[in-house]
C-alpha cells in the first residue's frame, strides 16, 4: 500500500490522515489540503515534499497549534525545515515542527506589540554553531519576507538553537543551557582578567570554540589524555591562569553535574594565557603610544 487516506483537512497545508504503517498521522506540506475531501487518497511518492508527524504526543500538540497560527506561517516554516534538512543532510527531530512554528508565531506577536526580547547569548551561539546560525539567518529572512515583518537579529540566535536541538536530537533547554554556560564562563574570564574580549575577534572565537569542545567532550563521554608534564609546566609557568582554568572547570562541573578531566585545566590554561598576553600587549602599546 503506497498511499495515505485523508481523514480530516485542517487547512490548505495540514491534514489528518490514515497511514498504512503509523495509523493516524498529521501530514504537513504545501497545498496538501487544498481541494481535498475525506477519504481522498494521496500517493506516498510525494512524501519528500511533506512531513508526517508519527508521535501521538507531537500530533496532539500540532493539532492544537494549527488553529492559532497564520496559514502562511505554517507554509514558510515547512519551507525552512526542508531547507534545514537539505543543508544539514540530517533527519530532524519532528518536534521542530511544533517548536519552531510556535516560537516564530509568538515572536511575530511580540514584535507587533513592540516587545522585542534581547538574546543574551547571540554571539556565543554564532561562534558555537556557525552552520546552524547561517540556516537561521535564512529562516528569519524568509519569515520577514513572507509575513511582512521585521524580526530583529536576536531571533536568529533563538532559531539557531531550535535547529541545533532538532539536528542533535537534544532538548532545546539543554542546548540553551550550554550556550548560557559558555557566556557565563566568558564573563568569568573577562572579570578575572579585567579585559573585555572583542566579540568579533579571533581571540573570542578561539576561547568559545575551546569551551564548546570541553562541553561536547563531556556530553559524549570522551576521555582526555593525561599529560602530567604539561600540567606541571602550566602550573609552574602560569599559576594565575592555571588557577582561573581550574575555577572554570569547577563551574562547568557544578552546572552540568559531570566531572571534568584534570587535563582540560592544562589545555584551558594555554588559551587563557594567550588572552592575558594579548591584554598585556595592548596595555604596553597604549603606554608607549601615550609616551
Amino acid at each position: 500500500m503506497s498511499s495515505i487516506t485523508v481523514a480530516k483537512v485542517l487547512n490548505n497545508n495540514v491534514i489528518i490522515a490514515e497511514h498504512p504503517q503509523y495509523a493516524e498521522v498529521v501530514v504537513i506540506g504545501k497545498g496538501i489540503g487544498f481541494n481535498r475531501k475525506t477519504r481522498d487518497r494521496i500517493n506516498l511518492s510525494s512524501v519528500e515534499k511533506m512531513f508526517i508527524l508519527r508521535s501521538q504526543e507531537e500530533q496532539e500538540q500540532y493539532k492544537q497549534l494549527v488553529p492559532q497560527v497564520d496559514e502562511k506561517l505554517i507554509e514558510v516554516v515547512q519551507e525552512i525545515i526542508l531547507y534545514i534538512m537539505q543543508n544539514s543532510n540530517q533527519q530532524l527531530n519532528e518536534h521542530i515542527h511544533i517548536a519552531l512554528t510556535d516560537h516564530i508565531a509568538f515572536a511575530i506577536r511580540r514584535h507587533g506589540q513592540h516587545i522585542d526580547i534581547h538574546n543574551p547569548f547571540l554571539y556565543e551561539t554564532k561562534e558555537i554553531y556557525p552552520d546552524e546560525y547561517n540556516m537561521a539567518e535564512f529562516a528569519i529572512r524568509r519569515i520577514n519576507e513572507t509575513m511582512d515583518v521585521n524580526l530583529p537579529a536576536d531571533e536568529i540566535g533563538f532559531v539557531a538553537l531550535h535547529i541545533v536541538s532538532a539536528i542533535s536530537n537534544r532538548h532545546i533547554s539543554e542546548v540553551k543551557q550550554h550556550s548560557l554556560l559558555i557566556g557565563d564562563l566568558v564573563g568569568l574570564v573577562e572579570n578575572n582578567l579585567e579585559y573585555h574580549v572583542p566579540r568579533e575577534s579571533l581571540d573570542y572565537s578561539r576561547l568559545v570554540t575551546h569551551l564548546r569542545f570541553v562541553l561536547e567532550r563531556l556530553r559524549r563521554g570522551e576521555t582526555v589524555r593525561e599529560t602530567s608534564s604539561l600540567d606541571g609546566l602550566m602550573k609552574r609557568e602560569y599559576p594565575e591562569m592555571y588557577m582561573l582554568a581550574w575555577k572554570l572547570t569547577k563551574v562547568i562541573e557544578q552546572r552540568v553535574h559531570m566531572p571534568v578531566y584534570p587535563a582540560e585545566v592544562s589545555y584551558l590554561t594555554i588559551h587563557l594565557q594567550r588572552l592575558a598576553q594579548k591584554k598585556e600587549d595592548e596595555v604596553d602599546l597604549g603606554t608607549s603610544g601615550g609616551a
